[in-house]
């Protein structure tokens, strides 16, 4: 009797095998297409809007605006055909951003920032351990969960969705509340792309110090790099570096999520007995190594053929496809139930932390770029 319900279930398990995979290809393929409408809005948007009063906003908008919004559209729209379910399977947000992160890592030349930019790799360092420190307290005192706390803490003090999408991947955190936390970065950086190209101006800052207080303060690259660009060549240049540098230390901070979460606090609630290394191992980000050998790869590429960027900038244009896909993915696979458990405290939390981030890179921008001089 017992080997006849086996195997029964074995022949359902083949029978349901088939349009598993079918649903699971079908909703890759859903990823693919909202993923390639994203980049041709990206590109055919500014051209629609040239000429508008909407032309600056319109060049200013990143891929993960358009890619999260689509994402959210065919979130709707597969759950009002109750196929969201099925199709999940083929929304691999975890896939999508590791190998978008290891991507990143080639496009970081260690060389450049530790010979040229010294003050940058100061001004991250401090940067980032203040903003961080002061976010992680001020989550605390709010009451809100260690791991949410840890992911906007490290998108708020390092480069937004890719240093949460790393934090994410050390503490183990939920989905829904990396898609909050991607989406409070997008929210909070669009205006800066505007705002501080102001600010620099009314207070006159130098290209060097707008630059680092530009690339210092904004979480995204992409968003710096247009906040950058309207700020003028010179302050692009530096925003670049400085952003370039926090982007460095996200395997950095990483590591010390990963130990942080498996020695105490996992632990402490859990009352569990101190995790040996291999336990540590199984839990650790191994895109984190994949991300810090791109960047090691990627400087000696540099260094050891002339024509390099080329290459450079095709597995930049990778990369994006990649966090292109991630982003929908997480679009599609958001929920409103975890806003509405995470009610009003994380945007609280975030705000806070954006305040003092600008103030702070302020400062530090002026103390470490106030005498130098771009080119």
């Amino acid at each position: 009797m017992t080997e006849r319900t086996d195997e029964r279930a074995g022949a359902a398990e083949t029978t349901e095998g088939k349009p598993v995979l079918g649903y699971a290809i079908a909703g890759v393929a859903v990823v693919v297409a909202l993923g390639a409408l994203t980049r041709f809005l990206e590109a055919q948007v500014p051209a629609w809007a040239a000429g508008t009063r909407l032309a600056g906003v319109a060049k200013s908008i990143e891929f993960p605006v358009y890619a999260i919004a689509l994402g959210l559209l065919g979130n709707v729209i597969v759950t009002k055909l109750a196929l969201r379910d099925a199709l999940a399977r083929g929304f691999r947000t975890e896939f999508f951003i590791k190998t978008g992160l290891v991507l990143l890592g080639a496009s970081i030349n260690l060389k450049v920032l530790v010979t040229a930019a010294a003050p940058a790799i100061v001004q991250a360092l401090l940067l980032i351990t203040i903003v961080f420190g002061f976010t992680w307290w001020l989550g605390g005192r709010l009451g809100l969960d260690d791991k949410l706390r840890a992911l906007l803490a490290s998108a708020v003090s390092i480069c937004g969705v890719s240093a949460a999408i790393a934090a994410a991947g050390a503490v183990q955190a939920k989905k829904e509340q990396l898609a909050y936390a991607a989406s409070l970065v997008i929210a909070f950086a669009l205006p800066s792309i505007f705002l501080l190209p102001w600010l620099a101006d009314v207070f006159g800052l130098s290209d060097a110090v707008a630059g680092a207080w530009i690339g210092g303060n904004i979480d995204t690259t992409a968003a710096v790099a247009a906040s950058g660009a309207i700020a003028g060549e010179n302050a692009l240049q530096i925003a670049t570096i400085v952003k370039t540098t926090q982007n460095a230390l996200i395997g950095v901070v990483a590591i010390a999520l990963t130990a942080y979460f498996a020695l105490k606090v996992e632990r402490r609630s859990a009352q569990e007995a101190r995790p040996t290394l291999g336990q540590f191992w199984d839990r650790f980000p191994k895109f984190v190594l994949g991300f810090i050998a791109a960047s090691i790869i990627g400087t000696l590429y540099l260094q050891w053929v002339a024509d390099g960027k080329a290459q450079i900038a095709t597995v930049n244009d990778l990369r994006t496809w990649f966090l292109n896909f991630a982003f929908v993915s997480i679009g599609l696979e958001f929920s409103v139930k975890g806003l509405r458990e995470a009610g009003w405290r994380p945007i609280a939390l975030f705000a806070s932390a954006t305040v003092v981030n600008i103030v702070v890179a302020l400062g530090l921008a002026t103390v470490l770029f106030g005498n130098f001089t771009v080119g």
